[in-house]
């Protein structure tokens, strides 16, 4: 199987191809976005990461600290299923996910999608790591990763994607996740992270395997 990275590449070139004045627009919005340094607060290497309790897809509370008690956690911020590169990196984290266990570390997957609407019921049972709905962005903007969606892109995902955030979100429908990944310590402290405003480039899953090693 093709890298990460290389799979989302070839999803941006073949966008590119086929809607060239689309990817020129989100290619200057992220410049922009960059420019105005958007992901900067978002918490920092030895800072404590802050606990959270949010819904799974069957609506029960998850605790982030019942999981630290375990061993590290790898926490990931994602836009939702709707979107074609977060599907790309929750693959790629599944295919891997047998290593992170390995290492006996936790994934759990966030983002703003309603409890029962962000994956079926054939895909939960597929999934090994655990996904949670943090539908008012509150988990997002505690880790410094919450972005209020430029015009453009809104249009797009009304318009060309035929998508109503505000009912996928359970009514947030300006706010999403800046695609993000942290790997907080049993201590509670964050080890390692990736954040990057450009929604098309993920953390390659090598990469945290990598980083969860260097723990020991």
């Amino acid at each position: 199987m093709n890298k990460l990275r290389e799979q989302t590449d070839a999803k941006i070139a073949k966008g590119r191809k086929n809607n060239p004045d689309f990817m020129k627009g989100v290619d200057d919005i992220i410049r922009k976005a960059k420019e105005f340094q958007q992901g900067k607060n978002a918490i920092k290497i030895g800072e404590k990461a802050p606990n959270f309790k949010l819904p799974n897809p069957q609506e029960k509370l998850i605790s982030l600290s019942t999981f630290l008690n375990e061993g590290p956690v790898v926490i990931t911020f994602y836009r939702g299923s709707w979107c074609p590169y977060c599907n790309l990196q929750l693959r790629a984290l599944q295919a891997k996910l047998n290593d992170i266990k390995t290492l006996v570390a936790t994934l759990i997957a966030i983002s703003p999608e309603h409890p029962d609407g962000s994956l079926t019921k054939d895909e939960i049972s597929k999934m090994d790591f655990i996904v949670l709905s943090d539908q008012d962005a509150k988990v997002a903007s505690q880790y410094g990763v919450a972005w209020e969606v430029p015009e453009f892109l809104m249009e797009h995902m009304r318009v060309d994607r035929n998508l109503d955030l505000k009912k996928i979100n359970n009514g947030n429908d300006t706010i999403l996740p800046i695609p993000a990944t942290f790997i907080i310590g049993s201590d509670g402290i964050v080890k390692w992270s990736y954040v990057n405003v450009d929604y098309r480039t993920r953390s390659e899953p090598d990469e945290i395997i990598e980083a969860l090693k260097n723990l020991s």
